[in-house]
C-alpha cells in the first residue's frame, strides 16, 4: 500500500496536479459604492447657505479646498465624515461645464448638506471669485449623470479632523505605498 501511495503522488507531482491549487485564494476586492447624481457648485455666501456660511452643517469649517454637501436624501449612504471620488457625466450637457472644472474638484469629504427640495444631489464647495466668469460653481452648473464613489471616511465629530487641503485629503485615501485604494 505505501508504493501505491508513493507512486500515485509522484504521477500528481509531475503533472503538476497539486500546482494547480493555490496555497492560499484571495478573497475578490470589495466593490467601491457609487451613485449617479446631479452634481451641482456652491459658495460659502449666505446666499447660497444660511446665515453662517463659514461653518457648515457638521459643525467644519466651509473649506472650498475639501468640502462637499449632499442633499438630504441621501444622508445614509453619505453620512457626515465621506469621503468621495467625483467622476464626469457620461453624456454631455449643455448645462454642465464638468470638462472646464472637473480637474479642480480632487477628493471631496461631506461635510455640509443641502435645502431639502433638493434630492440625489451633490454640491461642491468652490472658492468665491470675484466675477461670474470666474466663479467655478457658475461654471460648473448643472451636472446630470455624475457619478459619486464613496472612497473613505474622516471623522468629522471635531471639527478641526477635517483635512485642510486636497494634498492632506488625497494622503488619506491613498495607501502607504502611493497606490490609490479606490478610485
Amino acid at each position: 500500500m505505501p508504493a501505491l501511495i508513493g507512486a500515485l503522488t509522484g504521477f500528481l507531482l509531475s503533472t503538476g496536479a497539486f500546482a494547480a491549487v493555490p496555497a492560499q485564494a484571495e478573497a475578490p476586492a470589495a466593490p467601491v459604492p457609487a451613485y449617479v447624481v446631479t452634481l451641482t457648485g456652491y459658495n460659502a455666501v449666505p446666499a447660497q447657505t444660511d446665515a453662517n456660511p463659514l461653518v457648515t452643517a457638521s459643525g467644519a469649517y466651509s473649506n472650498p479646498e475639501v468640502v462637499a454637501a449632499r442633499s438630504q436624501d441621501l444622508a445614509a449612504e453619505f453620512p457626515f465624515g465621506t469621503i468621495i471620488s467625483v467622476e464626469g457625466p457620461a453624456a454631455t450637457s449643455t448645462t454642465c461645464g464638468y470638462g472646464v472644472v472637473g480637474g479642480t474638484i480632487g477628493y471631496r469629504v461631506i461635510a455640509d448638506t443641502m435645502n431639502k427640495k433638493f434630492t440625489d444631489r451633490m454640491d461642491v464647495l468652490f472658492p468665491t471669485a470675484a466675477t461670474k466668469e470666474q466663479n467655478r460653481a457658475v461654471v460648473l452648473g448643472v451636472c446630470p449623470g455624475v457619478t459619486v464613489r464613496v472612497v473613505g471616511f474622516v471623522d468629522i465629530s471635531n471639527p478641526a479632523n477635517l483635512p485642510k487641503s486636497q494634498a492632506d485629503l488625497a494622503a488619506m485615501v491613498v495607501g502607504k505605498d502611493g497606490v490609490a485604494l479606490a478610485k
